[in-house]
């Protein structure tokens, strides 16, 4: 039936007839939560749920049944389409089917954010990470500290690509999401089944912050007050300082993302911090003696430790990226494990959730192929097929009680080279189609799927779904002349990616 993702089991009980568009929909606590029962015939679908998740999840099959036209926003002239007499049973593998996606590099409007909802559900994905902050910019509008969004959500100018000569985009770029846009955000996607989950980066990737309110930088070291939005690419060494002063005004800040964020999970970021201010700032190592830490890796598992602490007593769980494990984890906290899955194995085999996103399989900022067409390539090649053939539990944990410990995987958009929708929409699709499939369906071992039936799906049905929803995506054949970024280059890693 060409449908993404492929559902467990279906069974044909007839032949095709034309829709009659009648809908009859339930719920059934006895099926999974997210599972559903479809049932098409002569007279209309019946939907059984789980929940009204399930029921939504179904939805979505029922509408890749009725074929590419029922993804346009208006009906089309035409006749009623023909629809497969079927029975579907359909349950999702993980939890956790997320998209990350960083506005902090390259804002997003609100209406892209409102769009890509619609995508994910589309492909049954459940969980948006908003990675709202970053030393390139500040996207989420804090009441009680203005300066955030009125300094730290522009930027005067932006690096065009890497490599040297630097080229430069002299455009000030910038923006932020309103409180009121960010409640809707999340409204859109409660309705659509997904949860939010917004990312304030502690303690570093945090020059944005201090561009806004310098005295959350390390002041004993450098001169905070000459620090600028950042404009280029890279770790910037600009982190926050260990003071009372900075745990009180994140905790504010982190006050306000509850406000707006009803979901249980909020991520603290904690990757790429680097210590050498720290090693240089008296004030910091006096908080290393008066903690007892065990140097700078400790002091940062004491910031995370902090908000552990902070969140768990209001009722809510810190994730962080796999660097919180440096210096301990913290109590309580999930891990995203980014850079390739043996953080993640730590971390589930000490009893932590994990959500696996590794760098080798699942970012899809990288390059889609070799070659020069490839528009600002970056990383190594990751093809549809390659990304097919991900798998979220790695074999260290498969068939062992750790691997409950994994609660699903995401696919990872950061968006330093992608400066617009239809830039975002090329480095996703197809490939966000082909994830959707390893994090919803039962497949076989990545060395036994059918990579060359997905790609024969693809061809036959779900590419004219993605033309009607309007997705630039890459074709494939290669980008077309238009997509192509020429004389802009990127930062390539050759070889295939080592498996961690």
């Amino acid at each position: 039936m060409n449908l993404i993702p492929a559902p467990r089991g279906i069974e044909r009980t007839g032949g095709t007839g034309p829709w009659t568009g009648e809908v009859r929909a339930r719920t059934d606590p006895s099926l999974p939560p997210e599972g559903y029962r479809l049932a098409i015939g002569p007279d209309g679908a019946d939907i059984t749920g789980g929940t009204e998740a399930g029921v939504s999840w179904a939805r979505q099959t029922l509408r890749q049944l009725l074929g590419p036209d029922a993804f346009r926003r208006a009906p089309v002239e035409g006749t009623a389409p023909e629809v497969p007499f079927a029975v579907i049973e359909d349950a999702p593998r993980f939890a956790w089917r997320g998209l990350m996606l960083d506005v902090a590099r390259h804002f997003l409007p609100k209406d892209d954010v409102l769009r890509y909802l619609d995508l994910m559900a589309v492909h049954k994905l459940n969980v948006l990470h908003l990675h709202l902050t970053d030393d390139q910019g500040w996207r989420i509008e804090i009441g009680r500290h203005p300066r955030l969004t009125e300094v730290g959500a522009w930027r005067r100018r932006t690096r065009l690509g890497w490599g040297e000569p630097a080229r430069w985009d002299e455009r000030p770029h910038g923006g932020f999401y309103t409180r009121d846009d960010l409640r809707e955000i999340v409204a859109y996607a409660a309705a659509r089944h997904i949860t939010v989950v917004p990312e304030i980066d502690v303690p570093g990737h945090s020059q944005a912050a201090i561009a806004a309110y310098p005295d959350l930088g390390n002041t004993d070291v450098i001169d905070t007050s000459a620090l600028e939005v950042g404009t280029a690419w890279g770790i910037c060494p600009n982190v926050l300082a260990p003071t009372d002063r900075v745990l009180r005004f994140y905790e504010e800040v982190l006050e306000e993302v509850l406000e707006i964020f009803p979901g249980r999970f909020v991520h603290i970021g904690g990757d790429e911090c680097p210590k050498d201010q720290w090693r240089r700032s008296p004030v910091a190592q006096a908080r290393i003696a008066a903690e007892g830490l065990d140097g700078e890796d400790g002091l940062q598992s004491w910031f995370i430790r902090h908000f552990d602490r902070w969140l768990t007593a209001r009722g809510r769980r810190l994730v962080g990226w796999d660097e919180i494990l440096e210096g301990g984890l913290a109590e309580g906290a999930a891990v995203t494990s980014w850079r390739g899955y043996a953080a993640g194995i730590a971390a589930a085999k000490a009893g932590h959730d994990v959500v696996m996103c590794p760098r080798q399989h699942v970012y899809l900022d990288h390059r889609q192929a070799p070659g020069d067409d490839e528009p600002v390539p970056l990383g190594w090649v990751r093809t549809l097929a390659d990304v097919y053939r991900f798998e979220p539990v790695p074999p260290a944990l498969a068939g062992t009680p750790h691997a409950a410990r994994v609660l699903g995987a995401q696919a990872n958009m950061w968006t330093e080279l992608t400066e617009s929708r239809d830039r975002v929409d090329y480095q996703l699709f197809p490939r966000l189609c082909a994830f959707a499939e390893t994090v919803w369906s039962d497949l076989p071992p990545p060395a036994e799927r059918d990579a060359a039936g997905l790609l024969r799906r693809m061809d036959a049905a779900h590419y004219a779904r993605l033309d009607a929803l309007g997705v630039a995506y890459r074709p494939p054949d290669g980008p077309r002349p238009w997509q192509r970024r020429p004389g802009i280059r990127g930062r390539v890693k050759h070889g295939p990616p080592p498996q961690e």
